[in-house]
């Protein structure tokens, strides 16, 4: 739970520094600073793609988990729910940060693959590199919205301790095929938020995100036969 403590921490952590930003950050400010995490954000998700590749023993998974999860996540429209949802709370007060907030922090493709590392393999990069992100979002966030932004931490390790614990329950089931699968996809979703980031391209992650499913689901069906 090291990796998930240390995201809360790092929250609650920006969430002081925002605090004493009251007038919030100038626009430029913000700009290089969402630049930042788009970097960030493809430079983690490449890496993730480049390591595990060659350790892939199902080349095309990759490809039909994000067709198949795709094609689910634009049924559900998830994206369109998270917007509306945000949009709810489009006042300008805590409401409407504090939502954002623990949206962006519990949807992350990091935020779900962080707790399943951490428990499987001790490997806790996604959860700092998450823990970062977070933190300096939540400077962004806070000095708009207030120190009421680090409420968000409860959410984020009550979401992130549950993944955990789930993953340790089930590590037995959970192999070394199946966490490399689910990391290949999780990379390229990573990799497609740090694009939309740095506006280079508009994609709907959200949508894709039934795509980390697919890879748990296609190697039990293959390793049973």
């Amino acid at each position: 739970m090291i990796g998930t403590i240390y995201n809360v921490c790092m929250i609650i952590v920006g969430s002081l520094i925002g605090k004493f930003l009251h007038k919030g950050l100038k626009q430029e400010y913000q700009t290089i600073l969402t630049q930042a995490l788009g970097l960030v954000a493809m430079v983690v998700g490449i890496n993730a793609v480049v390591q595990n590749m060659p350790k892939s023993h199902y080349p095309v998974l990759f490809i039909v988990s994000l067709a198949i999860g795709g094609v689910i996540g634009q049924i559900l429209n998830i994206q369109k729910h998270f917007d509306n949802l945000v949009g709810r709370f489009s006042g300008g007060n805590l409401a409407e940060g504090l939502a954002t907030a623990i949206l962006l922090y519990c949807i992350g493709s990091l935020s779900i693959l962080g707790p399943i590392q951490a428990a499987l393999n001790h490997d806790y990069t996604f959860l700092f590199t998450n823990g970062t992100l977070d933190g300096i979002t939540s400077i962004v966030l806070a000095s708009t919205f207030g120190f009421g932004i680090a409420i968000a931490a409860g959410a984020v390790f009550v979401w992130q301790g549950s993944i955990y614990a789930i993953a340790m329950l089930l590590q037995n089931s959970i192999n070394t095929s199946m966490v490399t699968e689910l990391t290949i996809v999780g990379g390229i979703l990573i990799l497609a938020s740090g694009l939309g980031l740095l506006e280079i391209k508009k994609i709907s992650v959200l949508n894709l995100l039934p795509s980390l499913v697919v890879p748990i689901i296609a190697v039990l069906v293959l390793q049973a036969f």
